[in-house]
């Protein structure tokens, strides 16, 4: 494909059309009239040979193209969006911006309720933004950084992208404070028959694969979507669950529930932000992840550890 010959416009027009599922409304929402708005539409057919949007009834539908076009089209144009609004220079304390991450319920406790802190102190008018990450979004993580300003995610997740380092911790068990079954320390054996709540998926952490490299199969009983929940999914139950300790810290007396060590040598977290290389050179980016950087070096220490790693 010629790009030097493709109408960037036709981005627009494709997500809102994408989007409304109307040519009026579609128009209305960018500023074109519906004849215009009707003619990119015509373009966007002959470019994908495929009708994209189909009359059913009194309303039109996506066909099955359009619909795998959707979240790549939002993803392109806010990434275009990104690229063009980059500056040469920043200034936090009198700059009006907005950053966007996508992060676990975990990482913003436990670094982005500081970084926002921080960011309220120095650049007052900078807004914070988080949004769920899934694991839709690692498996495209591609495309969806290109849409935000970064993710925070530890290594063993994703890779390939630049990212900066934030702070390290670790794993902990958590059992019921009156699971009658879990002495003073947690066996290898407790992990393999005791019921189990995880997060999302249990092999998207690294963690769960080793446990899986020793011959451990963990029996699910839950699985969520909060870390934060998991010890009220916990307490009270035979269930056990894999937590890690700095959020273990700050949900203390939440639950009644206890911290035990892994029975095995559980691979540590070193948590990052990670960025697309689009916004490398963007200086707001750069006031960001510096200041990330500074944020999660300042971090309390873990037992036997340097402050923030």
């Amino acid at each position: 494909m010629n790009l030097e010959r493709l109408d960037l416009n036709l981005l627009v027009a494709l997500c809102a059309l994408l989007e409304e599922r109307n040519v009026t409304r579609a128009g209305a929402r960018i500023g074109l009239s519906q004849p215009a708005t009707s003619a990119a539409l015509a373009r966007l057919r002959r470019h994908f040979g495929d009708a994209l949007l189909v009359r059913q009834g009194n309303r039109y539908e996506l066909t099955p193209l359009g619909t795998a076009l959707r979240a790549p089209a939002a993803n392109a144009y806010a990434m275009l969006e990104r690229l063009f609004t980059s500056r040469a220079d920043f200034h936090p304390a009198t700059e009006r911006h907005e950053f966007t991450l996508l992060s676990s319920d975990y990482a913003i406790a436990v670094f982005g309720a500081e970084l926002a802190r921080v960011l309220h102190a120095e650049a007052p008018g900078v807004r914070l933004h988080f949004l769920p990450a899934s694991p839709g979004t690692v498996e495209n993580a591609d495309s969806e950084l290109g849409g935000v300003d970064g993710m925070l995610m530890p290594h063993g997740v994703i890779s390939d992208f630049p990212a900066v380092e934030l702070y390290r911790d670790e794993w902990v068990c958590l059992v019921s404070a009156d699971n009658p079954e879990v002495g003073e320390r947690l066996t290898m054996d407790d992990l393999a028959h005791l019921p189990w709540v995880v997060y999302q998926r249990p092999f998207d952490a690294p963690v769960a694969r080793q446990m899986s490299m020793l011959g451990l199969e963990p029996h699910v009983d839950v699985s969520v979507h909060s870390f934060q929940l998991l010890p009220s999914l916990v307490a009270g139950t035979r269930r056990i669950a894999l937590i890690q300790r700095r959020l273990a810290g700050l949900l203390r007396g939440l639950a009644p529930v206890r911290t035990l060590p892994c029975p095995f040598p559980a691979v540590p977290l070193q948590e990052a932000l990670w960025w697309h290389p689009v916004h490398t050179h963007d200086a707001a980016h750069i006031w960001l992840r510096e200041t990330a950087a500074r944020v999660g070096a300042g971090l309390p220490a873990l037992p036997g550890h340097p402050p923030g790693g």
